[in-house]
């Protein structure tokens, strides 16, 4: 954990000096270093077999599995190995090798179904079927840790926003003696854009992380290619204390602060995406992850896909906008950010009038039918779950 958050650092030396090969060696250390720590790990798990799990414990080819798991750790250290030695001749290069380890798993995947399909069948990964580090999109990962870990991202966020306000807009006593007549109030009025532009961003961080957790409230098991998605949505709000800074930073109605809020509008967009993403994907595979009572066809479903939706709807058309009325470019971004949670409100009352519009449009004379029947509850579902 330690040389992990030495990692930024390293990125912050990279980015300050291209050219300069120390932050990619530091960077690469830093990884392998990192690898080797964790294939120790793994070898004192392995001596230790109470510590695995209970799927590898059963099986009679654990040392396929340690084998498979040491294999899929040391691919990131070799590679940034390389990259180390390429530093030295050719450091463009290098780059490219450590964008590569980024999509390694899935460049992996995909040859390795390629490579199935040439061949005509399928390419079996152990003789037990291999259920870990196999980067299959349906992959189980730990609903619990993907929370912990989005709540620990939307806590930051939070707080930097916070610790931006505190920092920024509190008035110089000097200045407000000066220029406010030691009037208070006056000089706070002039930081009027920015407190409006903090009760936004603080509220769009709010109902962002809501309906996360409203998401994961339906979801039974995480899947890996849901928390990619995830990861990509996470890397989105993260960015929403540099929109609350672009938002004030310019001079009002000019060419910069517009494209300040069309990009803070890009970032709410994506951010509010690839959540919608992350629920499409677990409609692929609803059996496995999601709860009965919102299934295909299901109210619940419904509502989900309306909150989902909502944000990048919003933001897209907030875009649009302003294209259009750049001069009040700021005011309109401002007003989207605080009217959403309204719409949030309202938005429950409005899937409802539709999903009875739909049922009069399409069921008409058939009163004694469904027309968005709720798929029936699996039996073998503990019936705790059905009543949570």
């Amino acid at each position: 954990m330690m040389l992990i958050t030495f990692l930024p650092y390293t990125f912050s030396l990279m980015a300050t000096f291209p050219e300069n090969i120390l932050g990619i060696l530091l960077f690469c250390a830093c990884v392998m270093m990192i690898g080797l720590i964790q294939v120790l790990i793994v070898l004192y798990g392995f001596s230790q077999p109470f510590l695995l799990n209970d799927h590898i414990q059963m099986s009679q080819n654990r040392a396929y599995y340690k084998q498979h798991i040491l294999k899929v750790i040391m691919r990131v250290p070799i590679m940034c190995f390389f990259a180390s030695i390429f530093s030295l001749i050719f450091f463009q290069l290098s780059y490219v090798l450590l964008a590569i380890i980024i999509f390694l798993p899935y460049i992996s995947q995909s040859l390795k179904w390629i490579w199935s399909k040439a061949i005509g069948g399928q390419v079996d990964d152990s003789p037990d079927s291999m259920l870990f580090y196999t980067y299959h999109p349906s992959e189980p990962l730990s609903k619990e840790r993907v929370e912990a870990f989005s709540d620990g991202v939307y806590a930051i966020v939070a707080t930097l926003l916070i610790l931006d306000i505190c920092e920024d807009n509190v008035p110089e006593p000097s200045v407000v003696k000066k220029q406010f007549d030691n009037n208070l109030t006056a000089a706070l009025r002039e930081y009027g854009p920015e407190y409006l532009a903090y009760f936004g961003s603080f509220a769009t961080v709010g109902l962002l992380w809501f309906v996360h957790h409203s998401l994961f409230l339906h979801v039974t098991k995480a899947t890996r290619l849901m928390g990619l998605f995830n990861t990509f949505s996470l890397a989105f709000v993260g960015g929403l204390p540099l929109a609350y800074q672009l938002t004030h930073e310019f001079p009002r109605g000019s060419r910069n602060e517009l494209e300040a809020v069309q990009a803070s509008c890009v970032i709410i967009f994506f951010a509010g995406l690839f959540q919608l993403a992350m629920w499409v994907s677990a409609l692929f595979t609803e059996r496995e992850t999601l709860h009965p009572y919102v299934r295909y066809g299901g109210r619940e479903h419904a509502f989900m896909l309306a909150k989902l939706s909502l944000y990048p709807c919003v933001a897209l058309g907030t875009y649009f906008l302003t294209c259009i009325l750049s001069r009040f470019s700021a005011p309109i971004f401002h007003m989207m950010e605080i009217g959403v949670p309204f719409a949030f409100l309202l938005l429950r009352l409005l899937v409802r009038v539709m999903l009875v519009l739909l049922k009069w449009l399409f069921c008409t004379g058939r009163p004694d039918v469904d027309c968005f029947p709720v798929e029936e509850v699996d039996p073998q579902l503990p019936i705790n779950d059905i009543v949570t």
